[in-house]
């Protein structure tokens, strides 16, 4: 008798969605993954995108998994761990070059396309963009199936759908009526490329990793990227959610918008070299993308803690789950987590012999899956909600300088105990009662 195969789905195809999919490969089953955008071309895959770092215990964790650790490192480099944080002033407040950071950046879309690379090109379905999602129940075999509205690309029904599809995730209106919410903040993004040729000075004020100039309540922010780019973002923190179009942000090109972004009410009382690199990422940006109107996102996260009844053959991943704003650097790494554990969730299920077994089989670690995702997550959203209200604030440069600091005593603090471990100093004085 042949093993039951299960016809899963993962609506999304960003990191989350991808990793899933090759790990379930391991396991032996071939999910589909229905993916809106077209498939990316080559040089799609090398335009300039948003730095990841990705942690150890989560994304760094599951692409060892994956059998991605080595290309991962070799990816990586664009970007050091770097990290310089100055007030509106121009002061600089804290430096330091990493030393007790063990969080590899990577572009966006190297990520992408190292998974991708690995995914075989028939798990997925470019241009498929899940409409909604209902249950509805087989007759005949006495299985709940999820049956998904592809649009015009027609009806697809599966023994289990995971969504993978982001803040606006349609699959999660199965699970929860809970919305995302405006989190108070908007997020410009504009680059400059060849800054060592063309900018030596903004090279030598960003440095070659993490930048942040924080305080008035908004930011001035910058990494390093491929192409020799300095990728910079403009935090603003506004109760508008549609500031953008109430200011006429929305219409201009990024040269054009420098101007209402250094207004005294914004960026126009900083320092200088501040105002500098904001101003010549703006004019480049439009030199690269000419008529292209400016980058701006309102950002959003769903509630702390938000979590939602279980029901049969539906979960999710990363931001449909717990989308949360990006102070903790969390995101990307929790998503990969996600997609790890619900691996081994699925992985763990016995042999059966149809759908309905195979589901009985799944529901309690399902259940287990999510029990543990809801708890991180709530941390990590703490985490992220926190850090957002604390650098976002009048003084967010001083904040952001005494809780590098801080995490700099301790991990000092946790050497000196790991020096005195490995000496033998703690053991002898635990035995001798000293």
């Amino acid at each position: 008798m042949m093993t039951f195969q299960p016809r899963i789905a993962i609506s999304g195809g960003g990191p989350g969605g991808l990793a899933l999919s090759l790990l379930l490969k391991q396991r032996g089953i071939s999910p589909t993954i229905y993916e809106l955008r077209s498939k990316p071309t080559p040089e799609e895959l090398t335009k300039l995108s948003g730095m990841l770092d990705l942690h150890d215990e989560s994304g760094g964790k599951t692409l060892r998994e994956c059998n991605l650790w080595d290309d991962f490192q070799a990816a990586v480099g664009d970007c050091s761990e770097e990290q310089r944080v100055l007030n509106p002033q121009g002061t600089v407040l804290h430096t330091d070059e990493g030393e007790f950071s063990s969080r590899p950046e990577i572009p966006r879309e190297a990520l992408t396309k190292l998974l991708l690379k690995n995914v075989p090109s028939d798990f997925i379905k470019w241009n498929h963009k899940v409409m909604a999602a209902r249950h509805t129940h087989n007759a005949t075999t006495g299985a709940t199936e999820i049956e998904l509205d592809l649009g015009p690309n027609g009806t697809a029904s599966y023994d289990f759908v995971v969504g993978a599809d982001g803040a606006w995730s349609r699959v999660s209106k199965l699970l929860t009526d809970v919305k995302p919410f405006y989190s108070g903040a908007q997020w410009v993004t504009v680059t400059v490329r060849n800054a060592s040729t063309k900018y030596p000075h903004l090279v030598e004020l960003v440095g070659s990793g993490g930048f942040s100039a924080l305080g008035l309540g908004n930011g001035i922010l910058s990494q390093r990227g491929p192409q020799d780019s300095i990728r910079v973002y403009a935090a603003v923190s506004t109760p508008h959610e549609y500031w953008a179009k109430e200011t006429g942000l929305e219409a201009m090109t990024a040269a054009e918008a420098k101007t209402i972004l250094l207004d005294d009410k914004l960026f126009g009382k900083w320092a200088p070299s501040l105002q500098d690199l904001l101003a010549t990422a703006c004019d480049e940006e439009t030199k690269d993308n000419p008529g292209k109107t400016i980058d701006i996102l309102p950002m959003y996260m769903l509630p702390v803690g938000h979590r939602w009844e279980h029901r049969t053959a539906v979960t999710l991943v990363g931001d449909a789950a717990h989308l949360m704003t990006p102070w903790a650097g969390e995101g990307v790494n929790l998503a990969l987590w996600d997609s790890l554990d619900l691996a081994h969730a699925i992985g763990g299920v016995p042999e059966v012999e149809d759908a309905a077994a195979w589901q009985v089989a799944l529901e309690p670690r399902v259940r287990e899956y999510e029990e543990a995702m809801m708890a991180r997550a709530k941390g990590k959203a703490a985490e992220s909600a926190r850090n957002k209200d604390m650098f976002l604030s009048e003084n967010g440069g001083e904040k952001m300088a005494e809780f590098f600091k801080s995490a700099f005593a301790n991990a000092f603090a946790a050497l000196e105990r790991a020096d005195e471990v490995e000496s033998g100093g703690i053991n002898r004085g635990t035995v001798s009662g000293e």
